[in-house]
């Protein structure tokens, strides 16, 4: 597998009437061309404000720092280097996303086809009409849409919560990115269509050798499609390594708690993280999780831990490791 994606020291600051906060603080990780790192966390940890980072989405006044790059068929772009019109060319045909909920990403006035057609039309402006829409199928039937042609046809009304989802797996590929980005695509799914989703973004991943970085808080879900997993807590990275040696052999205390609280079979009673995720106007000048950890100590509240490396690839930012 070749680099894809190197994240280095990446920072988003946002205005608030509090002050400048840090959703995004001081992370960074890499993905290679056909791998997948599952990005894990609670709500507000910052895991959806990194994914918008990478697809030059965020809101006016934000400040960026640090590096992020991106490899292409010439070189290595930079994307925080980027201008507007840069990125229109990236977003959708360097990188694509496949959002939480599809009924308020697709149009609703716009028939499923129409709408992956002007995603291959933005990028592929050379191609015909006839085309664009043999492809705007294919992309639907790669997605394992059901009857292509005729869901084309349809508005996303007219769609099933999980065939809306295959509409916007189809959408973001149609155009042929190197990066994918699924922010929770399964949320908002029952169990059965959950696992569907996720066997055919694996699927994909693998049969396109795109990477894949998959956001989300459910580490059941991310044992299912990710390679290595990335856990986030209050806009750093806080844990990172192998899929099973994170959820086999955790080794920071939050990554500990969210799977004594995640269920299983085996195990009838939960044990919840005690508090909330801090404030990004008030966090501690320590370990972000000091608050709530078990395990703290003195130490915890002097300065944020450093990466503790264990093996060749398992590595944490906590004292006790």
């Amino acid at each position: 597998m070749s680099g894809l994606l190197e994240v280095c020291g990446l920072t988003v600051e946002l205005p608030t009437a509090s002050g400048w906060v840090r959703p995004v603080n001081d992370v960074s990780l890499s993905i290679a061309a056909g791998e997948s790192l599952g990005l894990v966390g609670e709500s507000g940890s910052g895991k959806t404000m990194l994914s918008l980072a990478l697809m030059g989405l965020l809101p006016p006044g934000t400040r960026v720092s640090g590096e992020a790059s991106l490899a292409t068929e010439a070189s290595m772009k930079q994307l925080t280097a980027l201008s507007a019109r840069e990125w229109r060319n990236v977003r959708g045909g360097e990188i694509a996303m496949v959002f939480q909920e599809p009924m308020t990403s697709l149009n609703p006035v716009m028939r499923i086809g129409a709408q992956i057609e002007e995603t291959i039309r933005a990028h592929q402006p050379k191609l015909s009409a006839k085309e664009v829409k043999r492809k705007a199928v294919d992309s639907l039937r790669r997605a394992a849409v059901p009857e292509p042609e005729v869901r084309a046809e349809q508005f996303p009304h007219q769609l099933s919560g999980g065939l809306r989802q295959r509409a916007m797996i189809a959408m973001a590929l149609a155009a042929g990115p190197r990066l994918l980005i699924a922010d929770e695509p399964t949320t908002a799914l029952d169990v059965t269509v959950q696992k569907q989703i996720l066997d055919l973004l694996d699927g994909l991943r693998r049969e396109l050798q795109v990477g894949l970085l998959f956001i989300t808080h459910d580490l059941g879900v991310v044992a299912q499609v990710a390679e290595r997993v990335a856990v986030m807590y209050a806009g750093r990275i806080i844990e990172e390594g192998p899929a099973r040696n994170v959820l086999e052999r955790p080794l920071h205390p939050y990554t500990q708690g969210l799977l004594r609280a995640s269920p299983t079979l085996k195990r009838g009673m939960l044990t919840p993280i005690s508090g909330a995720v801090p404030q990004l106007t008030a966090l501690p000048p320590g370990c972000a999780f000091e608050p709530r950890c078990e395990l703290r100590r003195d130490e915890c509240t002097l300065a944020v831990p450093g990466f503790r490396i264990v093996g060749s690839d398992h590595a944490a930012r906590c004292i006790l490791v």
